[in-house]
This record gives C-alpha cells, sequence and structure tokens, in this order.
C-alpha cells in the first residue's frame, strides 16, 4: 500500500510526552510500514493561539524531531518536514481561502471549544479562524489519501473533503473536458478501456458503487496514463470535472490509554506529564505521588481500580498475571497504593530507556538532524510543487508573465 499517502503533523512545544507516544507516535510508527508517510512539523501553527508568546520555535522543532526519530520515526521510509520549509502551504491556503465561506470555518466544533479554553488569550484574529483552512491546505497539498486522526478530529477532515470538494466543483471544468477524458481512455489499451467504460456506464446509469471502487482501482493499476489523466478520468467517471484535490479519508487510529499524573488527560499545558526525557529518579517520584482511590485512607480500606489513574497505566503496561494481583491486592486490601505503583515505575523507565540512549546520539549530533529536516523538507517541497502547479493552472494563474 505504499502508493497510498498518509500525512500527519504537530504543533512544536517541544519534548514529547508518554501521551505522544502512546496516542500519535506508536501509530505512526506503524503506519511507516505501510503507507507513503509524511509527518511535519507543525511550526506556523504554533502561532495561531500563541501569536503574542515568546516562543523558541528552533529548539522545540529540534527537540520535536529528535524525540520522533528515537522513538522509532525512520527517515528513510518517511518523509519528515518543517511546514515552513515548504511555503507553498501558504500560497495553496491563500488560494483555497478565495472559495471557502467564512460560515463553514465559524461552524467547526474546535473553533468555539478553542475560545472557552483559552479565555485568556484574545483570538479574534484572522489567523485563528482560518486555521482550519491552513490544515486543510497541509494535506490537500500532498494529495494525501489518509490523515490518521482520533474520533475528536474527524471533523477536521471532513472540513477539508468539503473544501476539496467545492474547489473541484468551481476550478475542475476544464475546456474540452471530455475530449481529453476520452482521449485518456483510450491510451489504457483496448481491453483496459472497454473494462472502464462498462464500470462507468454501471456507476451512472444504477449508481453501482461496487463499480466506482473497481474503476478507481483500475485506474491505480494504469501505466500508460500521466497523473494528469488519472484525476481526469477520476472525475469522468462520476460524472464531475477533472478532480485536481483529493478528498483524504480519515483513518481512525487508537486512542491513548495513559492518563496524566492527576487523572486528567496528559498534557504539557496541564503539567501533568511524563516526558520521553524525564531521569530515572523523577518518573520514580512523579508516579508514586499520583492520586488514587480517594476510599483508600488507609492500608486496610479497600479500594477500587477503576477509580484510580494508576490502573489506567497498568493496563498499558502489565502483564494478564500482574493485572490480577492489583485487582485482588486493592479491592481486598492486601497492598498499598506505593507497592502498586511499583510495576508501572518500572515499565516506564524500561520503556523509556533505550528511547533515552538515542535521544542523547540525535543530541550530540545537531548537523544530522539538520540534515534529516532539509532532505525531507525538499523532497516534500517537490510534491507539494506539483500540486500547487495544477492549482494554479485551474485557476488559471499564469505562472510566466510576458
Amino acid at each position: 500500500m505504499k502508493d497510498q499517502r498518509v500525512l500527519s503533523g504537530m504543533r512544536p512545544a517541544g519534548p514529547m510526552h508518554l501521551g505522544h507516544y502512546h496516542g500519535c507516535l506508536k501509530n505512526w510508527i506503524e503506519l511507516q510500514n505501510e503507507y507513503d508517510s509524511y509527518y511535519f512539523v507543525a511550526d506556523w501553527h504554533a502561532f495561531t493561539t500563541h501569536y503574542s508568546d515568546n516562543i523558541d520555535l528552533e529548539s522545540n522543532v529540534s527537540d520535536m524531531v529528535i524525540d520522533w526519530l528515537a522513538a522509532g520515526i525512520n527517515p528513510n521510509t518517511s518523509t519528515i518536514f518543517v511546514q515552513s520549509k515548504v511555503p507553498e502551504h501558504a500560497e495553496l491556503h491563500l488560494l483555497l481561502s478565495m472559495s471557502t465561506p467564512i460560515s463553514w470555518l465559524e461552524r467547526v466544533p474546535s473553533f468555539k471549544d478553542q475560545q472557552e479554553k483559552l479565555k485568556t488569550k484574545d483570538l479574534s484574529t484572522y489567523g485563528f479562524l482560518g486555521y482550519p483552512l491552513l490544515q486543510s491546505a497541509d494535506i490537500l497539498i500532498y494529495k494525501a489519501g489518509l490523515v490518521p486522526v482520533g474520533e475528536d478530529q474527524v471533523s477536521h477532515v471532513e472540513f477539508t473533503r468539503e473544501v476539496a470538494r467545492r474547489f473541484n466543483y468551481v476550478y475542475g471544468r476544464e475546456s474540452g473536458f471530455e475530449e481529453k477524458a476520452e482521449s485518456a481512455v483510450n491510451k489504457m489499451g483496448k481491453k483496459q478501456a472497454k473494462l472502464y467504460r462498462q464500470l462507468r456506464k454501471a456507476y451512472q446509469e444504477t449508481g453501482d458503487d461496487e463499480s466506482l471502487v473497481k474503476a478507481k482501482a483500475l485506474l491505480g493499476e494504469q501505466k500508460n496514463i500521466t497523473l494528469g489523466d488519472r484525476e481526469r478520468l477520476l472525475g469522468y467517471i462520476e460524472g464531475l470535472g477533472k478532480i485536481i484535490l483529493i478528498e483524504p479519508e480519515a483513518l481512525l487510529t487508537k486512542a491513548s490509554k495513559i492518563p496524566g499524573l492527576d487523572g486528567q488527560k496528559m498534557s504539557k499545558s496541564y503539567e501533568n506529564m511524563i516526558s520521553l526525557r524525564d531521569e530515572p529518579e523523577v518518573i520514580t517520584q512523579k508516579i508514586k505521588k499520583m492520586p488514587t482511590d480517594p476510599a483508600r485512607i488507609k492500608l486496610s480500606d479497600p479500594g477500587d481500580p477503576n477509580k484510580c489513574p494508576v490502573w489506567q497505566m497498568h493496563q498499558v503496561y502489565s502483564s494478564k498475571d500482574t493485572l490480577d494481583w492489583v485487582v485482588e491486592g486493592c479491592t481486598k486490601a492486601k497492598i498499598g497504593c506505593i507497592e502498586c505503583k511499583g510495576p508501572v515505575i518500572d515499565s516506564v523507565i524500561s520503556e523509556l530507556g533505550p528511547m533515552q540512549e538515542r535521544i542523547a546520539k540525535y543530541q550530540s549530533n545537531p548537523n544530522l538532524i539538520q540534515e534529516i529536516i532539509f532532505d525531507g523538507s525538499e523532497r516534500a517541497r517537490s510534491v507539494a510543487k506539483n500540486t500547487l502547479e495544477e492549482v494554479r493552472d485551474a485557476m488559471g494563474i499564469p505562472t510566466k508573465f510576458y
């Protein structure tokens, strides 16, 4: 499936924590072996809510990439890059803003949610209102078919699909479209062209979704047609114009089960995180101070693991035997809370040890990090340039002036 592209990114907030690793990076590591994976540092997005803060972007970007590499993101199988190193993101964002209704931006769920959560900040800015469209540009510029997200982010992918659909509708009506599409069909060869026409007829006359799926698969296998012809034929079978921007699909990923030290979602802003770089002594003290079932005031008081955030960590790290030991020990008051936390402490330290060794190795070689970012950004930009050229052409924007 390496012919299908996956894209995801993160704002640069410095070193990663356990929530990032279990909720995102582990998913990325799996995906990089199955898909053409693009992972980027969304440094421009850092300004949408923190534009007035003194952000050390250079250090934050470097620390984030180092942690990605140490966790297992492989620059040989994944394209790792920085958003601002690919200016085509900004131009596509600008061009998409010309046809995107303001009401679409205002109805994005996170728009009001973030305003509520960040009441102390002045978010009455275009950057904040328009950041979902910048996210869409980030995805569409690479024609990514899949975007790995949690359930709370599916709406952003749906928004991107709407933006792509509207753009294709407005600008996909190229002159002589049908003639060009038929010419492209003929390039497929007699047998394949006949099959394409049969599938197109079945879909358009009866709405047979299976025929649409088969036709898309058929086009994906063609070696005799250009990328432009393939996109033209995708639109032709659906009765549309040329497909310029691909509508991405949301790829639901496993959610992190790692709680913060206070039982909330682990977050740097909540100051309840275990950093991937925390020393063993720091990890030990942090977990020892975690709250437990409030019913366990004395050692002899029985408790309920389901009311304890440490139990959630046990479910990530502990074997069945250990889980059984925790349940019996807690509910029957056979073990104390500090004793219960011991296996979790050992497991976290064991997990992070090799990662921290790799972090130290990368920190000692900053030139290597810069090379990885440069090479990845150049690869990403070559793809972005091609997409932007198609967008400009569709909109009638000349690339040369005489």
